[in-house]
């Protein structure tokens, strides 16, 4: 199943065929007690990655390198964050005390974000709530759930009703999300071809602005890292971050602030734009446009420029200018009721993790077309698309589940994690998932808080 998964991505990225015996995928679900075949899905994104990063190397050095990659280690990277640990300890994570499910009419269920204060402040408002779980839902029980999650969101916040497949599969928006392309790689403009730059590592000398938040977006900026490529994340001082995620997806990072309300410190974006090779954005539709970085403007800005982009919902449909995240997708796409009852998330954020392998395939193949044949490029990924994707992927029987075990033996997260010393103490974080015989996949830069560095490239 995973082979199967990988030429189809390595095919929409555009990337030669690999050899015979080139890439290795060792395993297969289940991994943990899921129908859904997370483990065939990461194993596939992680591999596509890989690969990309190995043409890449063939492009500088015209060598070819095996990829392998297991099974269980892509699955364990698809909760990357459950097994970071700060100096022994698990750190506090970001998901909020009323984030959840919440009832709703007629036995339904509404998934509440409110992991960032202003989507939690948002949600308790329409609920005429105090901060207190149990009040909250006693207040979520009256209204109508299609009702509410429509309230919540046009008050800025963000919910999902509880959708059976079935369901999702008559809503206008499933029909957009069935209708868009799961990776799409588009040239924006012209620009000369640009030869990778000398380097012993596939992305080495190449300069990525990272302007994502929590999960999908960073994963990306992370994953094009531990490649060689130098990463800056860029955030505002008055933007809530997502505390344990950010040490987990930090890694491989510089991060520095700047706040794009400012004219000084759009200004130097702008001129750090000028000598990047990616500018990667998770923020809502538009939010970056309005201030002059929309992917039109930073082609202009920096000719030869690939510009990444993730959205929750794509860029068609009725909910396309929504706010969304990995549960809430999970939510009202069928995959927290395929539990049966009560609905519940999935034990992995395969969505988020898978997307954020997409964009940095996407990245990598536009920086094979770049140097190939010049132009600017925009890539483009949406979390509602990789929810399908790994839907269509099928479901486990009940046998199959039938004694899986929730977690991993303490072997294995030893074999599969490493140590790094950070200016925050001692973190303890899984390795790269992809193994390249060439060159190995690894981070030159320990996680910083955020805010840490200045916003300025390194010398090459």
């Amino acid at each position: 199943m995973p082979h199967v998964a990988l030429r189809e991505l390595i095919a929409l990225a555009g990337l030669a065929e690999p050899e015979a015996g080139q890439i290795r995928i060792a395993g297969d679900d289940p991994v943990f007690p899921t129908p859904y075949r997370i483990a065939a899905s990461g194993a596939a994104a992680a591999a596509a990655v890989g690969y990309a990063a190995a043409e890449l190397w063939r492009l500088r050095s015209g060598h070819r390198q095996s990829v392998s990659v297991d099974a269980r280690a892509a699955a364990a990277s698809l909760r990357s964050n459950r097994y970071l640990q700060l100096d022994g300890r698990k750190p506090d994570g970001p998901f909020d005390p009323l984030s959840g499910f919440y009832p709703v009419r007629d036995g339904r269920w509404v998934s509440i974000h409110c992991n960032f204060p202003n989507h939690r402040d948002a949600a308790m408002k329409v609920l005429a709530a105090p901060q207190e779980r149990a009040a909250a839902m006693r207040a979520s029980a009256a209204w109508d759930g299609l009702e509410l999650e429509d309230a919540i969101h046009a008050a800025g916040g963000c919910a999902g009703l509880a959708r059976s497949a079935s369901e999702w599969a008559l809503h206008p928006h499933a029909a957009a999300v069935a209708a868009q392309p799961l990776l799409e790689i588009l040239r924006i403009g012209d620009a000369p071809p640009e030869p990778l730059p000398p380097g012993a590592r596939p992305l080495a000398g190449l300069r990525v602005l990272d302007l994502t938040r929590v999960l999908a977006g960073p994963t990306c900026a992370r994953t094009l890292a531990e490649h060689g490529a130098q990463v800056l994340k860029i955030s505002g001082p008055h933007l809530p971050d997502s505390g344990a995620y950010e040490m987990d997806t930090g890694i491989g990072k510089r991060a520095a602030f700047l706040d794009l309300r400012q004219a000084r410190d759009a200004a130097t974006l702008q001129g750090l734009v000028r000598s990047a090779d990616v500018f990667s954005q998770s923020y809502r539709p538009g939010a970056l446009a309005g201030r002059g970085f929309a992917p039109e403007d930073l082609a202009r800005l920096r000719p030869g420029i690939v510009c990444v982009s993730l959205s929750a919902w794509g860029g068609s449909g009725p909910w396309r200018e929504r706010r969304g995240f990995d549960t809430i997708v999970q939510t009202v796409s069928g995959m927290a009721l395929a539990s049966g009852g009560k609905p519940q998330y999935l034990p992995v954020s395969a969505i988020d993790y898978v997307s954020g392998y997409l964009m940095a395939l996407g990245t990598m193949a536009a920086l094979e077309r770049r140097a190939k044949e010049g132009g600017s490029w925009l890539v483009r990924v949406a979390l509602a698309r990789t929810g399908r994707w790994i839907t269509d992927r099928g479901e486990l029987g009940a046998d199959a589940l039938r004694g899986v075990a929730e977690e991993l033996t303490p072997e294995e997260i030893t074999r599969l994690t490493m140590e790094t010393q950070a200016p925050l103490g001692r973190i303890r974080h899984l390795r790269p998932v992809a193994i390249l015989g060439e060159t190995p996949a690894h981070w030159t830069q320990p996680p910083v808080p955020l805010g840490y560095d200045k916003p300025e490239w390194l010398a090459s």
